[in-house]
């Protein structure tokens, strides 16, 4: 498979994933019953993240038409096979293992800097670029578990295991 193509069934996909969930959370139960306000019915962000998710697909979609060089690699090629395992073992251990068994904060920062390690690691770098990279991972890693734990306590309102 090539990669436009690859781009192509992937825009399909989540332009499907993206449109059901809009239609999910259209149809999910209002609480007007209950005299609460309309513009929080449960199924807003839903609404929101459906239609966000579609307009990506329709934007990856197009991009597949712009550049004629995306057809010509393979899909999967060059290490990415490594690329998807390392991704889906790493989500699984946050998911399963580090959520629950640390602080919510803590999971997401070690989650991400690692997750961040693995991906820019410089492998023939000299010492002060591995340091860099790793000082970089842990910013990122804390930024973003501050940001999100924020963002659900404060925002959201969600008590964090």
């Amino acid at each position: 498979m090539r990669m436009a193509t690859a781009d192509r069934v992937t825009a399909v996909v989540l332009f499907v994933v993206g449109l059901a969930m809009a239609i999910g959370g259209w149809t999910m139960d209002r609480l007007e019953v209950r005299n609460i306000h309309p513009a929080s019915i449960p199924g807003l962000v839903p609404i929101i993240l459906g239609v966000l998710l579609a307009i990506c697909a329709v934007l990856l979609w197009y991009s597949t038409t712009k550049d004629p060089e995306r057809g010509t690699r393979e899909f999967m090629a060059d290490g990415s096979w490594l690329r998807l395992a390392l991704t889906g073992v790493s989500c699984v251990v946050y998911a399963l293992v580090l959520v629950g068994w640390l602080p919510f904060f803590w999971a997401t920062a070690v989650f991400v800097s690692v997750f961040a390690l693995i991906f820019t690691w410089p492998e023939r770098a000299e010492q002060k670029a591995r340091a860099l990279a790793i000082g970089g991972a842990l910013v990122l890693g804390f930024a973003v578990a501050f940001g999100v734990s924020i963002l659900f306590e404060q925002a959201f309102l969600v008590r964090l295991p």
